[in-house]
């Protein structure tokens, strides 16, 4: 044991030595470690935060919800065929009401219509490119609804389609700058007066496509006042949630068989709407996962092999270097494997430092992205330990066939070296 910690300490140390000695030739043979282990660890790092951002979005938006309207989210086998999509009847309260009736494994059924580009205005300010969400009751509940002001839209003023209004946070800051206070107030779109009621919390875009910060909500009713809301123009969304328990690919199948009844498709007939889960959008977002992740790999691949060689020709003019002090070793007794285990555990060291400094980057840039950019990156400790283990790997590879040929060296004719 004391032998082992022996060789360990003094490869350390020439390792260090080694840095020291040729400056630029070692930097420029660890960069290829470097490069190679920030490429690999950066993008297994990223898509891993990418991964658990997109896991707390569904989360928050529920997996237990169908979001049913004229487009497919995914392609349905085949050509994406927008054409005939475009052409299909949208949803409205109909359907929504005959599924909350008729599908007893449901817990809620609302349509939400979107429109956008709508400008909003209050008094001399005015904010454009807003998304309107004209909605029925029971929308809160499926998007998690969250207000720093007033209240949300209550069941009369959605059923009676009164002009009452939600304001999103971003629409607020840009109509009521200073911190007013907006309830009461009334703020016009479409050439109406809404009364305002409340403010949402800023919650940023989510998965199903809400960017409730520029955004207002207002009753669907009230917007059937004014808009065709049954045109090919607007697309409403049917929202389906799932009651507690209940297993959303049953609901799902009886979700189609109500529709195809109050819409009237014959049997045999295509379906004439499209039933999206968040399920199909992860899915599709593992894929494209996992085609990066092979890029990523790919270039790290590279820049190791590079790195590789380049820590085998420095262990390679090591070994020459040091010839006369190997044979001096052997001639006292030192065994084969101790100067093969010198030598590799140098290799080693080397690469782990390369690599240690690929990991500092990623971890420094992830700092910069959580907290500069507002976009939540975390290094995960087992990415970490794929790094170290990565270069450890690379060290081995690399120092081998230098450490293999240092320690069949015959001692007479390396002390005779010059």
């Amino acid at each position: 044991m004391t032998n082992i910690a022996q060789i360990l300490g003094t490869s350390i140390v020439q390792a260090f030595l080694e840095l020291k000695a040729n400056k630029l030739r070692t930097f420029l043979s660890l960069l290829g470690i470097t490069i190679g282990i920030f490429c690999i660890i950066s993008v297994l790092t990223v898509l891993d935060s990418l991964k658990n951002n997109i896991q707390k979005d569904m989360a928050t938006l529920g997996s237990d919800v169908l979001y049913v309207g004229r487009w497919p989210w995914m392609d349905e086998g085949g050509e994406y065929k927008w054409w005939e999509y475009w052409r299909r009847p949208g949803m409205t309260p109909l359907e929504a009401k005959a599924i909350q009736t008729q599908v007893p494994d449901v817990a809620i059924a609302t349509i939400c219509l979107t429109t956008r580009r709508m400008t909003v205005k209050y008094n001399d300010l005015d904010v454009s490119s807003i998304e309107g969400y004209a909605v029925t009751d029971g929308f809160d509940k499926l998007q998690n609804i969250d207000l720093v002001n007033g209240r949300y839209l209550n069941t009369s003023e959605l059923e009676g389609g009164t002009n009452s209004a939600v304001l999103g946070y971003e629409v607020y800051q840009a109509l009521f700058p200073g911190s007013k206070d907006p309830v009461g107030k009334s703020v016009t779109f479409y050439g109406r007066k809404f009364a305002v009621i409340g403010v949402l919390k800023k919650s940023g875009q989510n998965m199903a496509g809400f960017d409730f910060d520029n955004s207002v909500i207002y009753p669907y009713y009230a917007a059937a006042n004014f808009l065709e809301v049954r045109s090919l123009n607007y697309d409403p969304m049917l929202a389906v949630k799932a009651a507690n328990g209940k297993n959303l690919e049953d609901i799902k199948y009886e979700v189609e068989g109500v529709l195809r009844r109050v819409r009237k498709v014959r049997p045999g007939q295509a379906n004439d709407f499209a039933i999206n889960q968040l399920s199909q959008v992860s899915e599709r977002i593992d894929s494209m996962f996992g085609f990066i992740d092979m890029i990523g790999l790919f270039i790290g691949g590279g820049s190791l092999l590079v790195g590789a060689f380049g820590i085998a020709n420095i262990m390679f003019v090591t070994v020459k270097e040091r010839t006369k002090m190997i044979g001096l070793k052997k001639a006292i007794g030192a065994r084969k494997s101790s100067i093969l285990w010198e030598f590799l555990i140098e290799a080693i060291v080397l690469c782990l430092i390369g690599g240690l400094t690929g990991i500092l980057i990623v971890l420094l840039l992830s700092l910069i992205m959580t907290y500069g950019v507002d976009f939540p990156v975390t290094m995960s400790l087992s990415n970490f330990f794929i790094g170290i283990i990565v270069s450890i790997f690379v060290g081995v590879l690399s120092g081998f066939i230098p450490a293999r040929s240092a320690a069949r060296l015959d001692p007479v004719v390396a002390i005779r070296t010059n």
